[in-house]
């Protein structure tokens, strides 16, 4: 992964809530585990509609999703991760998330930043107003920066460490290899021993 620090790009206001993940990729989409071909699954559902903010010409490159309360509940599906990346999006903002959905998009690198409800409504309006205007999503800082907006966010501190890094949990623990490898050379005299009886 790409160390994450600041990420400034434009978002995209998404007035709705409970958002589940069978609502980002509805699970006809995932027949198989794949970070491919995801695009044109995100929000399936509600892109029928052409006033749905995805389809809106002006926010077109967003990288920002800037949601209601609780986005990502329901299922563990990690293609909702996926399908978001593969949409150009970095990082959501929103009141509140689902427990495994956070997990998820974490360890992809997409940063998740909780921030109160009457922020994301100012957010919205400034998107809104000027969709060309720059929003900052700092894990170095914990802040969300956009216009004369300036919010703090909370990440897992060691979810924030994997970010600053570019290391996902797997990448993290490789970093202790030649530690693991001593611990398993000291522990190895002190197993049981298992002899095995083989047949002539």
């Amino acid at each position: 992964m790409t160390p994450f620090t600041t990420h400034t790009g434009t978002g995209m206001p998404l007035r709705r809530s409970n958002i589940d993940t069978d609502q980002i990729i509805p699970a006809r989409y995932v027949p198989y585990f794949s970070w491919h071909g995801h695009t044109n699954a995100l929000f399936a559902d509600w892109r029928d509609d052409s006033s749905f903010v995805l389809n809106l010409p002006q926010y077109q490159g967003a990288t920002v999703l800037v949601s209601g309360t609780d986005f990502g509940t329901g299922s563990s599906r990690e293609s909702a991760v996926w399908a978001l990346q593969r949409a150009g999006f970095v990082a959501v903002i929103a009141p509140r998330f689902g427990d495994i959905f956070t997990g998820n998009a974490l360890m992809r690198g997409v940063v998740t930043a909780t921030v109160p409800e009457d922020v994301v409504e100012r957010l919205w309006g400034v998107i809104e107003n000027d969709p060309s205007t720059p929003l900052s999503v700092d894990v170095q800082h914990l802040e969300v920066r956009c216009a004369d907006i300036t919010q703090s966010f909370t990440l897992d501190p060691g979810a924030r460490r994997r970010l600053l890094a570019g290391q996902d949990s797997v990448t993290e623990t490789l970093t202790y290899t030649s530690d693991i490898e001593e611990y398993e050379r000291r522990r190895r005299p002190l197993l049981p021993v298992t002899h095995v009886r083989r047949t002539p």
